[in-house]
């Protein structure tokens, strides 16, 4: 039978295309990552991602209000530490006066509602680049645990609304959640990266902020292998989710983004809770290198790399472009 219903007629002009768009795009829609970095007036470019700063925190915090006033309402935080400050305990993560716990503190100052979500793992910290405490040749879950307890705490204390362990510890949300309502931090969420697979898309942040695991003159794990799951699997990422929401996250995450959609669009149908999508540093840096290059036009792949991580179910979107799309988009 000739068509009756013919799918073309709601593509004829944009103005149709976008009154039956399924799936847009906000500024508040993006979460932007920022790596600071200690001294005053510090702007460094990570050569591979270009337009990517470490910043001392007074240009932080001015970068913040930028952000702010695009509308994007959430920033997740990393830290440069100095080599002199880095063990094995980590302790430097649980530092009042430490780098991250001043940058909260600079920031929630400076600009109240921004929502502050800093990283929760120790590799910044560690000596040998790991996400955890060395003990016996490999990383000790429940000694990382305590550790990151500490962590958590310290950051509350300072102003962050919501925690970040990416460190892929067992249980460790429950220890979160528990070393949190204790200090009485009951109002401060829990965004857990639930999904984190050991990928050679984190080349480009490891060099931000040198955390790849490192030579040493002790047994330690070569790669990140034994806590992050393995990109060939996709079950494994609903579990994972599953206990982290059993265990009181308020938000989990699928990392990487564009590879991984596939495991975005499962666990957002497993959980009741938002999701959180990270488009990491490789996936970034594909982008600008092909745009430098004349083979890709920058803004178009950017906007449909984003659509499609958040057609896949994605409530929030950690990403580097996030200040680029916020222009744009403002500019509609």
């Amino acid at each position: 039978m000739f068509p009756l219903h013919r799918g073309r007629r709601l593509r004829v002009n944009e103005s149709i295309r976008s009154l039956v768009r399924e799936t847009t795009l906000s500024p508040s829609d993006f979460m932007f990552p920022m790596f600071i970095a200690e001294g005053e007036h510090i702007k460094i470019e990570i050569p591979s991602m270009p337009g990517i700063f470490r910043r001392s925190i007074d240009l932080t915090v001015e970068e913040v209000k930028e952000l702010f006033d695009l509308g994007i309402r959430a920033v997740n935080i990393y830290v440069k530490v100095d080599e002199s400050l880095k063990d094995n305990t980590g302790k430097e993560a649980w530092n009042d006066n430490g780098l991250m716990q001043r940058a909260i503190k600079e920031i929630k100052k400076a600009c109240p509602n921004m929502i502050v979500m800093p990283d929760v793992a120790l590799d910044p910290y560690s000596i040998y680049g790991h996400d955890g405490i060395i003990e016996n040749g490999d990383v000790a879950n429940d000694a990382t645990n305590d550790a990151l307890v500490k962590m958590a705490v310290s950051h509350a204390k300072a102003g962050a609304d919501f925690v970040a362990p990416s460190d892929m510890m067992d249980g460790r949300v429950l220890r979160l959640r528990q070393g949190l309502d204790a200090a009485g931090f009951h109002n401060v969420g829990i965004m857990s990266y639930s999904a984190k697979y050991a990928s050679a898309f984190y080349g480009p942040f490891r060099d931000a902020l040198d955390s790849a695991p490192k030579d040493a003159d002790v047994e330690v794990p070569k790669d990140k292998k034994t806590y992050q799951m393995d990109y060939a699997n996709r079950i494994e990422a609903i579990k994972e989710a599953l206990s982290d929401v059993e265990e009181g996250a308020d938000m989990v995450m699928v990392k990487p983004g564009m590879a991984y959609l596939d495991i975005v669009r499962e666990v957002k149908d497993a959980v009741n809770i938002p999701v959180t999508v990270f488009q990491v540093s490789g996936e970034y840096a594909m982008v600008k290198a092909a745009a430098e290059r004349g083979w890709l036009d920058h803004d178009k792949i950017m906007m449909e790399q984003l659509i499609c991580i958040k057609r896949a179910g994605a409530s929030l979107i950690s990403t580097y472009f996030a200040k680029e799309a916020a222009i744009l988009l403002n500019q509609k």
